[in-house]
């Protein structure tokens, strides 16, 4: 298999821009080699989602999985198995979203379920998860209306006390192929009692093979950003004056996609296409344009992303991970500051064929941690940093 990064050979320069460019380049000293120490915690039968959270309230954070027909979480530090829910629906699980969405330092909870793809009129199931007073034992699941092919949800700060929850189908209701409706992503209010309806909102309903979404914080924006990846590209979704607006800043197919950080600026991480091969970067040029680098090629349905400074640099680096054919985790660091050139690093190979990763810093030790479920390889595991640790 070949995963390699792309490189550009520069062309002539002028003397004096040369020296610029390698002093540039001297400025920016050479970021460690990533060391992760692996621990797997669980078997487990596909691991189709991963959320991070605190569930009991100890200030610990927790493990949360959408497996095949349970939806379970592993309590911190032992990782003793919880059961929530199992069979919410006939059909597989296949996400959930955990967030503390009131202060009270417990999560609340949301699951997605009914998964069949193939299925794009009747499939799907949303559901709020009412925890019981003792949360290790089995949770109320409470149904909402939903979108056919329920496929990816996370909270979304609203203001200071909203939070909505955002649900992104796969397909657009009655598609063939792809082709068809847009995929209709929305936002739900959640109601003081989670039993009454809960209103939704459209905030985008464009794109087709729509794998995944990310919050992000550009500018100064007051309301919520959420970046959307579809067939078509990425849209930057915004919420301004009670209603989400859409611009498409992207034109190449995406499927999943993150955030990031540069020292002067800001980039996105993608898997292209849907269930791709390639992972890129993109970054603004001088006009604020969105200009995209082929970072990584050669991978076999690439279907995790997450972002974080995992090297203690300043700046954000990103893993990507994919699940077959020589399944692996790549971090990618970048090599300058303005994201040009990018080194590819080792995680882990055949141990784990990705199907979701969530990064955190589970021991509190101040070093974001590596959480990844395995689908092929049916286990779920912690890649703890331990990059300066003794």
């Amino acid at each position: 298999m070949d995963i390699r990064p792309s490189t550009t050979k520069p062309q002539s320069m002028k003397p004096l821009v040369l020296t610029l460019a390698l002093a540039a380049a001297c400025s920016f000293a050479a970021p460690p080699e990533p060391k992760f120490q692996a621990q797997e915690i669980a078997k487990i039968t596909l691991g189709y989602g991963l959320a991070i959270a605190d569930v009991d309230g100890d200030g610990r954070l927790d493990i949360l999985l959408a497996d095949k027909t349970t939806i379970q979480w592993y309590q911190n530090p032992t990782w003793q198995k919880h059961v929530i829910a199992e069979h919410l629906t006939p059909e597989d699980n296949v996400c959930l979203a955990a967030r503390d969405i009131d202060g009270d330092g417990k999560c609340e909870l949301a699951v997605g379920a009914g998964w069949n793809p193939s299925d794009t009129k009747n499939s799907g199931a949303v559901f709020y998860m009412q925890a019981p007073p003792d949360r290790t034992q089995r949770w109320e699941a409470i149904r909402l209306s939903h979108e056919p092919t329920v496929h990816r949800m996370q909270w979304v700060q609203i203001n200071r006390t909203r939070w909505d929850l955002l649900v992104q189908p796969l397909h657009g209701r009655g598609n063939q192929a792809g082709a068809g409706r847009g995929a209709k992503l929305l936002a739900y209010q959640k109601p003081p009692n989670p039993r009454d309806p809960w209103p939704t909102a459209v905030v985008n309903d464009t794109g087709h093979f729509t794998h995944n979404f990310d919050s992000v914080r550009w500018g100064n924006t007051a309301g919520p950003q959420i970046i959307s990846g579809a067939q078509e590209g990425i849209w930057l979704n915004e919420y301004q004056d009670d209603s989400w607006r859409s611009t498409q800043i992207t034109q190449y197919a995406t499927g999943e996609l993150r955030a990031g950080r540069l020292a002067h600026g800001d980039f996105i991480a993608t898997v292209e296409p849907f269930h791709g091969s390639m992972a890129a970067v993109y970054t603004r040029d001088e006009r604020g344009a969105w200009q995209r680098k082929l970072v990584l090629s050669g991978c076999k349905e690439g279907h995790a992303l997450a972002t974080a400074d995992f090297l203690g640099v300043g700046s954000d680096q990103f893993v990507v991970g994919w699940r077959t054919t020589d399944p692996g985790i790549r971090l990618l660091t970048p090599l300058d500051e303005a994201g040009e050139n990018w080194r590819v690093s080792i995680v882990a190979t055949k141990e784990i064929a990705v199907e979701d990763l969530k990064v955190a810093d589970l021991n509190a030790d101040g070093r974001p941690d590596l959480i990844v479920a395995g689908r092929q390889t049916k286990n779920l595991m912690i890649f703890w940093n331990t990059l300066g640790g003794p």
